[in-house]
């Protein structure tokens, strides 16, 4: 399934489901066929999302194989972008498939 995340504060964000769901998960938020993140909600969603980026390069660094093909920090920056533009223009971002 693939998922579109829409902003007026920046452009579409499209995601296929695998990376959509890790990305839920670590934001505690259900995930939903549609949906909405609304403005006061974005910094603690950008702080969760940094926290979990970092903690995987952290492990990755402490990891032998460091070649692993899933890197969440490069997958998910385009969304991260979304919400940190939103965030900046107290614009909501809304989703769907």
């Amino acid at each position: 399934m693939i998922y579109q995340f829409r902003s007026k504060a920046g452009p579409d964000v499209i995601m296929l489901s695998d990376l959509t769901e890790r990305i839920f998960i670590i934001l505690g938020h259900p995930l939903e066929a549609r949906g909405i993140f609304t403005v006061e909600h974005l910094p603690g969603l950008i702080t969760a999302l940094e926290t979990a980026i970092l903690k995987d390069l952290d492990e990755r660094k402490e990891s032998e194989s460091s070649q692993k093909e899933d890197r969440l920090g490069q997958r998910a920056y385009p969304f991260l972008e979304l919400l940190k533009e939103s965030s900046a223009k107290e614009e909501p971002v809304m989703w769907g498939i």
